[in-house]
């Protein structure tokens, strides 16, 4: 499932070109109608992508550790 959803992740990023970011969710609703339960796997692939970055409130952060929503996006 990682492999595919580096895919969805990256093809979010791309689609929106950079200085736009996405939910990490959308990504989870990509792949499952019961999307929640992806979110923290979502999150982990992001971490481990150094094309990706995190944001929450526009500061980058972890996306594992960070508490509450964050948004990703192209480096």
């Amino acid at each position: 499932m990682s492999a595919r959803l580096r895919s969805v992740i990256l093809d979010l990023a791309l689609a929106r070109g950079r200085g736009r970011s996405f939910c990490p969710s959308e990504a989870a609703r990509i792949l499952a109608e019961d999307w929640r339960s992806l979110m923290p796997e979502v999150r982990e692939v992001a971490a481990g992508m150094p094309e990706i970055m995190a944001t929450q409130g526009g500061v980058e952060v972890d996306p594992v550790t960070a508490r509450g929503p964050i948004r990703l996006r192209l480096r």
